[in-house]
């Protein structure tokens, strides 16, 4: 008798649970905002997938490949975002957790004296013992509407929101520790160009000098290499003093000192890795690229707390159920004449709250607006910006080639022009010019090579990848998947 009173409480809650309506709207993926393509002169021969390459594949200096890991394993930032996962995991067990009902079990014992007849004393008074044990079922609401269903969804969404947001985090962090450790690399040879250069305008300065005691020469020509040396020195302390703060920078995203036991870097002209990433179509980053996922959650969420709101218009049941023994003995407690139970409905129908539902659904409906619009803006900035480092590469490989082919052309320069000035066939101001613009050849080189690795980095990042490699995340799903 006992277990049939359970098990048809139970039936009878769990179909009434799975039978609610779903007053959420369908939820349909936007239209894509783009073209359906990119430029077709930017499209790369390439055929690696970028989200299937793993970051240690993709950059090839290993000081460098240490400093993302120590990053991935020690910065704040990443770590605050991990730890907002497990706080969405939590509130959505929370709130899924009500589309069950909870059972709670008490028992309870009282010695109880009393007196009978007219109040005398002693011998009309009564002792008596009850105990009482049961299960029951407080004010569990039936989801005919779905609005504990749909609050549950939205809470799920926002759980996988805030995955994705963690995995577009742990792409950005990868970019920054790279982008910083180049504009590093690059401000080294800067320094060491600026040294090299300052060496040589030194013994420049010392011939000048030479030359004007011995009465070859004017001061202004000693002048002229003076300011030549000058102008060295001071990119030296220019450069010395943005490799602090890059390397500060770079300590900051690694998420304390960095190590000292590094491997040897790679100079900027060796960092390139030779691999032609394959871009796809602008529909491929839907699924690759992490902000937008997390943007199509959100208007998940958004969906789904619109049907909550319209859920609140309709009437509210709960179901309040209970079983148990009472008896005035502990021995004789369970037996089959001390059983007990208690089931019923009740309801609650909204009929005048001034305008409080019309405004959460107003509400709701206004925040999925925004959501599409957050999810096409978030489209559309990954095929920019998928579409502007396709054109970097192109455009920026070139311009590397032709300042390299510059730089040795304006070496020889140089050095047809300081013969010319041994020889006495020119004057200072030739050197000083060709001195001046091989300088300045070598710096925008080594400013381009940056920039190159910079916009391959971007599109690697651009299309998705950064998330497989030693340190990926373990793929997380909402509990129940």
């Amino acid at each position: 008798m006992t277990r049939r009173v359970f098990c048809g409480l139970a039936a009878a809650l769990a179909l009434v649970a799975g039978g609610c309506v779903n007053l959420a709207p369908e939820h349909e993926r936007p239209a894509l905002p783009t073209g359906p393509g990119y430029n077709p002169d930017f499209q790369p021969d390439g055929a690696v997938g970028a989200s299937q390459l793993g970051w240690n594949a993709f950059f090839v200096d290993p000081r460098l490949q240490a400093l993302i890991a120590a990053a991935l394993e020690n910065n704040r930032n990443l770590a605050a975002a991990t730890a907002r996962i497990e706080q969405a995991r939590a509130q959505y067990r929370i709130q899924d957790s009500r589309r069950l009902p909870s059972a709670v079990a008490d028992a309870s014992a009282i010695r109880s004296r009393s007196a009978q007849g007219d109040g005398q004393p002693a011998a009309g008074s009564v002792t008596a013992n009850r105990f009482d044990v049961g299960v029951g079922v407080t004010a569990f609401e039936l989801d005919f509407w779905g609005r504990i269903a749909n609050l549950s969804e939205a809470a799920r969404a926002d759980y996988l929101a805030t995955i994705a947001a963690q995995r577009a985090f742990h792409i950005t962090l990868i970019a920054d520790v790279a982008n910083t450790y180049y504009g590093l690399v690059e401000a080294q040879e800067q320094i060491a160009l600026a040294q090299a250069t300052a060496q040589s305008r030194e013994e420049g300065l010392r011939i000048a000098r030479l030359r004007l005691e011995n009465g070859v020469t004017s001061a202004l020509p000693y002048r002229q290499a003076e300011t030549l040396l000058t102008q060295a020195e001071q990119q030296v302390a220019f450069q010395r003093l943005d490799a602090a703060r890059l390397q500060n920078q770079l300590a900051v995203l690694v998420g304390g000192q960095i190590p000292h036991e590094l491997p040897q870097g790679v100079e900027l002209a060796g960092q390139e890795n030779g691999i032609v990433l394959a871009a796809g179509l602008p529909s491929d980053l839907l699924l690759q690229r992490p902000d937008i996922i997390a943007a199509e959650e959100n208007l998940r969420a958004a969906n789904a707390n619109i049907g909550a709101a319209r859920a609140a218009f309709f009437p509210t049941i709960s179901l309040t159920g209970s079983a148990g023994f009472a008896s005035s003995s502990l021995d004789s407690l369970f037996d089959s004449d001390g059983l007990g139970w208690s089931f019923g409905p009740s309801i609650s129908l909204p009929i005048f709250d001034w305008g409080a539902r019309e405004a959460q659904l107003d509400f709701a409906r206004a925040v999925e607006v925004e959501e599409v619009a957050n999810y096409d803006l978030a489209v559309q900035n990954a095929f920019r910006e998928v579409s502007d480092a396709l054109a970097g590469r192109r455009y920026l490989a070139e311009q590397v080639r032709t300042l390299e082919r510059a730089a040795v052309a304006q070496a020889e320069i140089a050095r047809i022009s300081r013969a010319r000035y041994r020889e006495g066939v020119a004057d200072y101001l030739e050197v000083l010019d060709a001195e001046r613009n091989l300088f300045s050849a070598e710096q925008t080189l080594l400013t381009t090579r940056r920039a190159y690795l910079q916009n391959a980095l971007t599109l690697y990042a651009a299309l998705g990848g950064g998330l497989v490699g030693p340190a990926e995340p373990a793929a997380q799903t909402a509990p129940g998947d």
